[in-house]
């Protein structure tokens, strides 16, 4: 019961991990049917917002929110147009990073008590093994 929990939760953790380390193609929906890339892809900029977690509303509004829930605000330069982009965050990498630690730490401890416990089962199906055939002599 123990080992299928720990999988589980091993295989939540891990799942987790992979999407938010995962880093899509930042393209918006609306960009591959007007046929209009956004200036960052084809021009230098600069952040003139640093990375934040996207609020309810920007979720709504913003298709850049979707990929990570992360956006940050850009400044191109030639063309002087502010747009966003999808970005990872460090915090939220931070906090996937001591999930996966934790869960991993969990489930070391749980393991180690697995172990301990079929240790001493083991123990003392010998120790009355030997008792019987002891006792058979």
């Amino acid at each position: 019961m123990a080992g299928w929990l720990v999988k589980v939760s091993l295989l939540l953790v891990a799942q987790r991990w992979v999407e938010s380390s995962m880093v899509q193609e930042e393209k918006s929906p609306d960009d591959s049917e007007t046929g209009v890339t956004p200036c960052w892809k084809n021009e230098e900029y600069t952040v003139s917002a640093d990375c934040n977690k996207c609020n309810m509303f920007e979720s709504k509004t913003l298709s850049q929110c979707g990929d990570t829930g992360f956006i940050e605000k850009v400044s191109c330069t030639p063309s002087e147009k502010q747009e966003y982009k999808s970005c990872r965050s460090v915090a939220m990498e931070k906090q996937v990073f001591w999930e996966f630690v934790g869960v991993m730490m969990i489930a070391a401890v749980v393991m180690s008590l697995v172990v301990v416990f079929r240790q001493r089962m083991l123990d003392r199906r010998a120790l009355e093994k030997v008792r019987k055939q002891i006792e058979s002599i």
